[in-house]
C-alpha cells in the first residue's frame, strides 16, 4: 500500500511511519521544507498549497497535522493557530484529492478526545455528540473538514486520547517529576483520561488502514482509568511516591482555560468500534502500559 502522511515528523507520525514501513507499506511524507529524499514531498498547508500529483497513485492519506495543543498558553492568536493548523491543512488535502480523477481510497484524519468536552462519568461511545468549549470546537471543525473529501473516499476519524510515550507527548512533563518522586494527580484526580500507548496508536492506525471501518473511532485502551489511578500506576512502575497533588485552583491560575479543558476535563471513552472490529491491544490494561512506559516491559515497539 502507498501511504501519504501529513504531520509525520511529530511523536505519532514518527512511530506510525516506522510501523507502516515495518508492515511492508510504501510511506511518503509531506514536509514544509526542502525534501531530503525521494520519500518526501513539499507542501505549504498554511498557504493551502499542495500539488495534487503528490497524492496521485496513493492508496491512503493519513492526516496528523496540527500545532501542539498544550505547548503554549492559549492566547487568542494561539487558539487561532490551533484551528488553522488543523482545519486548513485538512482542507488542503481534501481539495487536492478533488483534483484527481482517482483519489486515494482511504483518508484517515486525526481528531481528539477533546471532541467530547468534560463529560464526567458518562461512558462515551462514538455516537456521543460534541461538547462546547475550545477543544470540542477545534475537533468538530477538524472532522467537518475531513468530511469534505471526495465522494467514495472512505473517511476515518480517530478520536485519540492521552498518548503514553516513554519520551515526550502527554507525559513529557509529568514523567520527569514522577521519576523524582515529586509528581502527583491534577485536581481531585477523579477525572477520566482516555489513555493509550504509542505502539497501540500506531497499530490501530494500521488496523484502520487495512479494514473497511469508516467514520469516528474512539482510540483509547479498553480499560478506563481516572487520573488518580493513572498516576498511581505510573508511580508504582517507577517505584516512586506520587503524593504531591496539584490543586485545581493553582492549575487554573497558571494555565487558565488550558488547564480546564486539557487537564481537568473528564472523558470516559469506550473504544466500541475497535473492540467490535476485533482490534487487539498490545497494552490493554493500565498496569501493562505503566510497565512499558517505565521501560520494564519488552514491547519491541518504537516510542
Amino acid at each position: 500500500m502507498r501511504i501519504v502522511i501529513a504531520g509525520a515528523s511529530g511523536l505519532l507520525g514518527t512511530s506510525m511511519s516506522a510501523t507502516f514501513r515495518d508492515a511492508g507499506h510504501d510511506v511518503i511524507t509531506l514536509v514544509r521544507r526542502e525534501p531530503a529524499s525521494e520519500s518526501e514531498i513539499r507542501w505549504d498547508p498554511a498557504a493551502g498549497q499542495l500539488n495534487p500529483a503528490a497524492l496521485a497513485g496513493a492508496d491512503a492519506v493519513v492526516n496528523l497535522s496540527g500545532a501542539g495543543i498544550g505547548d503554549r498558553p492559549w492566547t487568542r492568536r494561539r487558539v487561532d493557530e490551533l484551528f488553522s493548523s488543523r482545519v486548513g491543512a485538512t482542507r488542503t488535502l481534501t481539495q487536492a484529492m478533488h483534483q484527481l480523477d482517482v483519489p486515494p481510497a482511504t483518508f484517515i484524519s486525526q481528531s481528539g478526545s477533546g471532541y467530547y468536552g468534560d463529560a464526567g462519568n458518562t461512558v462515551l461511545r462514538e455516537s456521543a455528540p460534541p461538547a462546547e468549549g475550545t477543544l470540542a470546537r477545534i475537533c468538530a471543525e477538524w472532522e467537518a473538514a475531513a468530511a469534505t473529501a471526495p465522494a467514495g473516499v472512505r473517511v476515518v476519524i480517530p478520536r485519540t486520547g492521552v498518548v503514553f510515550s516513554r519520551t515526550g507527548g502527554a507525559l513529557g512533563r509529568m514523567l520527569p517529576l514522577l521519576r523524582l518522586g515529586i509528581g502527583g494527580p491534577f485536581g481531585n484526580g477523579r477525572q477520566f483520561w482516555p489513555w493509550v500507548t504509542l505502539p497501540d496508536v500506531s497499530a490501530a492506525f494500521l488496523f484502520l488502514l487495512e479494514s473497511q471501518i469508516r467514520g469516528p473511532v474512539n482510540l483509547c485502551a479498553p480499560e478506563d482509568a481516572d487520573v488518580n489511578a493513572i498516576v498511581a500506576a505510573l508511580a508504582a512502575a517507577l517505584h516512586r511516591p506520587a503524593v504531591l497533588r496539584v490543586p485545581s485552583f493553582a492549575l487554573r491560575l497558571v494555565m487558565r482555560n488550558l488547564a480546564e479543558e486539557l487537564l481537568l476535563s473528564s472523558q470516559r471513552m469506550e473504544p466500541a468500534v475497535l473492540q467490535d472490529a476485533g482490534f487487539r491491544w498490545q497494552h490493554p490494561a493500565l498496569a501493562q502500559a505503566a510497565q512499558w512506559v517505565a521501560g520494564k516491559e519488552g514491547a519491541g515497539a518504537r516510542g
